[in-house]
């Protein structure tokens, strides 16, 4: 099991966490579609060479984002990455994938 954790414009956080859901992400037990979502600024400085979605080379940039985090099962976490990249506007997506450890009585 992974925790996906992936940083995105609020303008795209419905839609990136809908492609992660449709590759099976967010499963928990019996449950689907489990995610969790706080709000904070990202900031970032297009380099030249960059193709930035929002902002311009050479100009700091403050984004209003979400941060989802997503369960995802170890047998689908290529799919799951694949689909959160496609529907994620950022040329260069900013994510981090955590392995986790399962205790069970």
């Amino acid at each position: 099991m992974y925790k996906l954790v992936v940083f995105v414009p609020l303008s795209h956080a419905k839609a990136v966490r809908e492609a992660i859901h449709t590759a099976g992400g967010g499963t928990l037990g019996n449950y689907s579609h489990v995610s969790f979502s706080s709000r904070g600024i990202g900031r970032f400085k297009p380099e030249k060479g960059a193709d930035p979605t929002i902002g311009r080379v050479d100009k700091l940039e403050e984004v209003e984002e979400e941060r989802i985090e997503i369960l995802v099962d170890k047998d689908i976490v290529g799919d799951v990455i694949t689909a959160m990249k496609k529907a994620h506007p950022y040329e260069e997506v900013a994510y981090d994938l955590y392995p986790l450890e399962v205790w069970e009585r």
